[in-house]
């Protein structure tokens, strides 16, 4: 699918005919009848555009549309999308509205489409990414694992209408930023027998072969030799051998900025002894490498797009928490890398035992900044829901940077309280902490746990993506499914100098 940028507005009828001959063209309409947008769709449509309108019950509100066919003339094909009202149209609404646009156009089965939607008060170089972005991502579709799959034909030139001089540019990132969260999705949507350890460690070594950045892998040993105890107590339950990826992008050039990303790779967890009963969603826990998706997914994108200034190490301790014979025990002691004892309380409280010893190994990298990403918990989602983030860190230099980051990239995070006290609930009778504390405040708890395995004084963020990486049924640019949620984070994050 290609993108470009045409400076001509929908208004200037002539120009655009000179400028753009395509199958359908997509017009946005603010609820208000009385909007500029309203006659100059009526001059292209004909004099009963409102009773056409009123036919179809179409109300203009966000994300709403209709298609109408024409006879005779060009385009064939008109899409009307809803903005709602003009006050509330902001970055994300229009992405929503691209997005709703490129569904209707696959259905209509359109192959050279045209958006006509409103940029004003937004930067155009966001705008046409943002429109680029959400066209692509809505169209996605895993057809992977169907015995017969049908794909749908997709626009193959996207014409964005009415931008200034100079947007064409932004459009330059699209393919790999949309490549990295296409892996993404397609790594948490694989199921545990196909995502296994080995598979994220070869899909790391893909990323490295195709792009040039540096690969290690740590086998069981090697993490033994380095005393990756908490890691390990989770991985021994399992058939499968642990994966201990750690991949690096070096700018060329040289860097400026040091950062590390880890990502949570459990790639299935049963809870082990703790284990997750009727209702726990145990078949859907292919996706708790959902940060481990992102952090790869990020990789690929930053690998493609190439920033400068900005030396990315991606950490992902990769493993399975199955029960066995060898598997760990409630009451278990593990000793994690950085030599702290953990009380083991619950085997299903594992993810943040991985994240312990890669926080661990990611801080020996002397990083500028750390930042980790995790399906961690369910109170997360109780607190937050399914559309929000949960972003903890001590330095608000690095909240706002990955806020920022977020909101550019139609993601969206709320931060949540480091509340010192609230460690209390993690101190052990027999070590020096518990792997988890009281049920209130739990993904608070589960923040200040790993805070413990992060060196003092480094900026640090953890985001518990818990809600986000999942959609049972679709959401904005997100189809039903792996939505590849913190790709674009990350990736706005380090290219805008990895702040902290």
């Amino acid at each position: 699918m290609d993108f470009r940028c045409l400076t001509t507005a929908l208004a200037d009828a002539n120009a655009l005919n000179a400028a753009w001959q395509g199958d359908t063209l997509a017009v946005g309409l603010f609820s208000d009848p009385d909007h500029p947008a309203r006659a100059q769709v009526s001059a292209l449509i004909g004099p009963g555009l409102p009773d056409l309108l009123e036919q179809r019950r179409f109300k203009a509100k966000a994300g709403e549309t209709v298609t109408v066919q024409r006879l005779a003339g060009q385009p064939a094909t008109v899409i009307l999308v809803g903005l709602g009202e003009p006050a509330g149209f902001d970055g994300n609404a229009l992405r929503a509205a691209a997005a709703s646009i490129a569904r209707a156009a696959a259905t209509a089965g359109s192959r050279s489409l045209a958006l006509a939607l409103p940029v004003e008060g937004l930067e155009p170089q966001a705008a046409a990414a943002a429109m680029a972005e959400a066209v692509r991502l809505a169209l996605y579709a895993d057809l992977r694992f169907r015995s017969e799959p049908e794909p749908q034909p997709l626009p193959e030139l996207v014409t964005l209408l009415g931008l200034p001089e100079g947007s064409e540019a932004a459009l330059q990132s699209v393919d790999g930023l949309c490549s990295g969260v296409e892996l993404a999705r397609q790594l948490v949507a694989a199921p545990p027998n196909v995502a296994t350890p080995a598979a994220l460690a070869d899909t790391a070594a893909a990323i490295a072969a195709d792009h040039g950045l540096e690969l290690k892998v740590l086998e069981r040993s090697d993490c033994e030799a380095l005393g990756m105890g908490a890691y390990l107590g989770v991985a021994q339950g399992s058939d499968l051998p642990p994966k201990f990826i750690h991949l690096t992008y070096r700018p060329v050039g040289g860097a400026t900025r040091r950062v590390a990303l880890v990502g949570k790779g459990l790639t299935f967890d049963s809870g082990g002894y703790n284990l997750k009963v009727a209702g726990s969603q145990i078949e859907m826990m292919k996706y708790d490498m959902g940060g481990s998706a992102a952090v790869l997914g990020a990789m690929r994108a930053i690998a493609q797009i190439r920033p400068e200034g900005v030396e990315v190490h991606a950490i992902v301790a990769s493993c399975e928490n199955m029960i066995s014979g060898g598997a760990m025990h409630p009451g278990d002691i593990l000793t994690a890398s950085n030599g702290k004892t953990i009380e083991i309380n619950n085997t299903d409280a594992e993810g943040r035992l991985t994240l312990a010893d890669a926080l661990v190994y990611a801080g020996k990298l002397e990083p500028d900044v750390i930042v980790d990403l995790a399906t961690l918990t369910g109170a997360c989602v109780i607190a937050l829901g399914e559309e929000i983030a949960g972003l903890w860190s001590g330095s608000d230099t690095l909240a706002e940077a990955l806020l920022s980051a977020g909101q550019a990239g139609g993601e969206s995070f709320w931060r949540m309280p480091l509340r010192s006290s609230y460690k209390e609930g993690l101190k052990s009778a027999f070590a020096d902490l518990k792997n988890t504390g009281p049920r209130p405040g739990g993904s608070i708890t589960a923040a200040l746990f790993l805070q413990d395995f992060v060196p003092k004084d480094l900026p640090w963020a953890h985001l518990d993506i818990a809600g986000t990486v999942w959609s049972d049924k679709g959401r904005g640019l997100d189809p039903a499914g792996a939505t590849g949620f913190g790709v674009r984070t990350l990736v706005n994050w380090v290219r805008a100098g990895a702040l902290a």
